[in-house]
């Protein structure tokens, strides 16, 4: 199997696959391997037909996780072995459209007080004031803070694209008394060994515990965060297309969807009963 993933990951690499489709597909594979205890190369088309079966029916994993798992086992079969003759394409399925839950200016502020470490406080606020996925979060570099723009460089991003976000003072006076702390050599949030970033688990546990702590009960991860930092701009009156830009949005159609969920607008929208002339109700007895 060792030198099977090899060759997987040696084909995803060429074909420029981001890290986490990487481990994503890798995991989907491995997956296969550990149900039938054999070599994924050894298995026929009917055994990996089965296994996305048991995944949907007795796992009851979400269509979505089953989806990937299939594009994983498809890229492995498709590509790494050349065994073209694999269908597993999973029919399209309608995905339900919840809006997230936003935290409030005052339960962002409360999960940043809950947070004594500087690091873990440093971390949550960078994520709130750039509006970052918690992908680019922990890949932020020293060098990636830029104090005399006043601006964030987020390298490649969803989409392998590069973009520059706000760089709040406060969250640069933050930086800069966490750095004398810590003296990151290289990454902004390094993890366990210091050559290699924070993980993305990490993080989201620095969020969960923070979020305990403050007593929020919404639901919804560290990308809460990303989406308060949206949703707040909103409503203090920001152009839709600019933060749009500062996100990274591919389609302004994604970041419209804020719209529906801003205080500011709803708020203030009355309801057409109020808008009506109701006759006094003693006037007809």
């Amino acid at each position: 199997m060792s030198q099977l993933r090899d060759r997987m990951v040696r084909d995803m690499q060429l074909r420029r696959l981001s890290d986490n489709t990487q481990r994503v597909y890798t995991y989907a594979v491995f997956g296969l391997a550990k149900r039938y205890m054999k070599s994924p190369d050894q298995l026929s088309d009917e055994q990996v037909q089965d296994y996305v079966l048991y995944m949907l029916n007795e796992r009851k994993l979400a269509w979505s996780t089953c989806d990937t798992n299939v594009a994983g086992l498809q890229f492995f079969y498709g590509v790494t072995l050349g065994r073209n003759s694999m269908r597993l394409a999973l029919p399209p399925r309608k995905s339900e459209k919840r809006l997230p839950e936003i935290l409030s200016a005052e339960e962002v502020s409360s999960l940043f007080a809950a947070t004594n470490n500087i690091k873990h406080r440093v971390l949550l606020q960078s994520a709130y004031s750039a509006g970052l996925r918690v992908s680019e979060l922990v890949h932020l570099k020293i060098t990636d803070i830029d104090s005399d723009r006043m601006m964030i460089r987020v390298n490649q991003g969803k989409g392998n694209k590069d973009r520059y976000t706000l760089l709040s003072p406060r969250l640069l006076q933050g930086l800069r008394d966490y750095w004398r702390q810590y003296h990151s050599a290289t990454w902004l949030f390094p993890g366990q060994n210091p050559a290699r970033p924070l993980d993305r688990s990490s993080a989201a546990r620095v969020f969960d515990a923070a979020k305990e702590k403050a007593g929020i009960h919404k639901v919804g991860g560290i990308h809460s965060l990303r989406h308060a930092f949206a949703t707040h701009l909103l409503e203090a009156g920001v152009e839709a297309r600019t933060i749009q830009i500062l996100m990274g949005h591919r389609s302004i159609l994604s970041t419209m969807r804020y719209l529906q969920v801003t205080r500011k607008k709803l708020g203030t929208t009355q309801s057409p009963l109020d808008l009506l002339a109701i006759p006094d109700p003693a006037k007809f007895r």
